[in-house]
């Protein structure tokens, strides 16, 4: 997958994750992992994916470390795909995901939900700093060119001001 990526986006963290997990049927392996699958009849049963197909996406998730093929039977060699930390850190982008869908459907569309598991109540999933709790909108955070950026990327992010930045440039003295 990574081949499909352009050559000048193999910076961005957002094309590269996109080379590994951007394929619709690797995001539904991921979501059929979480739900507790790990047997490739498993997946192949509920996703009506083909056996090449699964082999492919499959063997690109272990290889980019997010599942661990691991024997579970000898006589005939039998394995299942466990997440790895790894792949388990993606559940939060997996659930972002299913709400952004859900959201655009009127509730008595919606066939899966995220519920407490506790109360059964529906949640409503949000993405927020983890140092103020504050929501990741466009008017309060936005991407900036990052310490290993090339000179295209410090380019593209040159207007957006960054600590870095602001403690490099000279005080202003003109008052």
């Amino acid at each position: 997958m990574a081949g499909k990526v352009r050559l000048e986006d193999r910076e961005c963290p957002l094309s590269a994750t996109l080379g590994v997990v951007g394929e619709w049927w690797t995001l539904l392996i991921l979501h059929d992992a979480f739900d507790g699958y790990t047997r490739f009849d498993q997946f192949q049963e509920n996703l009506g994916i083909s056996s090449s197909m699964l082999t492919g996406r499959l063997r690109t998730l272990t290889a980019n470390g997010l599942l661990e093929r691991r024997r579970y039977q000898t006589h005939p060699d039998r394995y299942e795909y466990v997440l790895t930390d790894l792949g388990r850190s993606l559940r939060p982008v997996i659930v972002a995901l299913a709400a952004w869908g859900n959201s655009r459907l009127r509730p008595e569309e919606r066939s899966m939900v995220l519920v407490d598991r506790e109360t059964g109540a529906e949640v409503e999933p949000v993405v927020v700093d983890r140092a103020t709790g504050r929501l990741l909108d466009p008017e309060n955070f936005v991407f900036a060119a990052g310490p290993a950026a090339s000179e295209v990327m410090r380019d593209r992010y040159a207007a957006v001001p960054t600590a870095s930045r602001r403690s490099a440039s000279p005080p202003d003295t003109s008052a």
